[in-house]
């Protein structure tokens, strides 16, 4: 039976308390090791990159060191390769596509930039430099298979304890996914593209 004496804010508060117990009593319970995740942003919704770079500049944030590779992406001027030409000291970034495939319209170009941006991406991952290591549109390359998903699998379990590693694009294998410790699938709901506005300049590039 609720006390009617009580207020609102009481009511508010003991609910509170009670909710804040419970959370601690779960974290409590939790596994404490500390080891760098993985993460995979996926689906068909925008923003799956975008997440990625706001995570970029949240370790950078906490002075982490962090590396980027860009794969597909290398013919495509972007605002977030603007800013890191402008602060090189930031980021380690690469930006090794040849732009999307059926621009290029060559596969052999295609597979042989895409296998050297994963060997950079392994050398990234597994040297112990970084907390952080991004690997933009991978997805993109692993959908095309330019590169055998279990290398891919090997590599990412390789990853230094310390790295961390962000995974971006549509079509995620399966198997990758069930690797993660974090996947986030996007969404879309409404794009402009679908109302005839093209790509925005600070907003889609």
């Amino acid at each position: 039976m609720t006390d009617r004496s009580k207020t609102d804010a009481d009511l508010h508060k003991e609910k509170m308390k009670a909710q804040q117990a419970e959370h601690r009593a779960k974290m409590r319970e939790r596994k404490t090791a500390d080891r760098g995740l993985l993460l995979i942003h996926t689906g068909n919704g925008k923003g799956k990159s975008t997440a990625g770079f706001g995570t970029v500049i949240r370790a950078l944030g906490w002075g982490h060191k962090v590396a980027i590779v860009q794969y597909v992406k290398g013919a495509w001027r972007t605002g977030e390769k603007e800013f890191f030409d402008r602060f090189p000291d930031l980021v380690d970034m690469h930006v090794m596509g040849d732009g999307f495939t059926w621009d290029t319209q060559d596969k052999e170009r295609d597979i042989a930039s895409a296998r050297a941006a994963w060997e950079k991406s392994c050398a990234l991952m597994q040297c112990g430099d970084y907390d952080l290591v991004m690997l933009d549109e991978l997805n993109i390359v692993l959908r095309n298979d330019y590169l055998p998903l279990e290398e891919v699998l090997t590599g990412v379990r390789a990853r230094d304890a310390r790295t961390s590693v962000i995974i971006t694009g549509r079509n995620a294998p399966d198997a990758l996914m069930k690797e993660a410790d974090l996947v986030t699938d996007m969404t879309q709901v409404k794009h402009p593209f679908d109302a005839g506005i093209k790509a925005k300049q600070g907003v889609d590039f």
